[in-house]
């Protein structure tokens, strides 16, 4: 299994992912925020950047329990490209 080697919260709900495969990706998690009491916090983004990082690598969490593993993260998740600024 693939670990997280580090991550960066970046502007609007984006996280930069660094992979222990040597994958770095950005993956936009807005389309996992619901109406549900575990995803609806990560809409606000204070309590969106108090992600944290499991022990090894393997995965991120929020306050609340809502988590995420590496695999899916890496393999999954759609990958944002960004624009560069004009």
């Amino acid at each position: 299994m693939v670990e997280i080697l580090n991550f960066q919260i970046l502007d609007d709900h984006l996280i930069r992912f660094e992979f222990s495969d040597g994958t770095l990706k950005i993956v936009d998690f807005k389309p996992f925020i619901g109406e549900d009491s575990l995803t609806k916090p990560l809409a606000d983004p204070g309590y969106f950047r108090q992600a944290k990082l499991y022990d090894r690598g393997r995965g991120i969490y929020w306050p609340n329990e809502y988590d995420v593993c590496p695999d899916f993260l890496r393999d999954y998740a759609e990958e944002v490209t960004l624009q560069p600024a004009a």
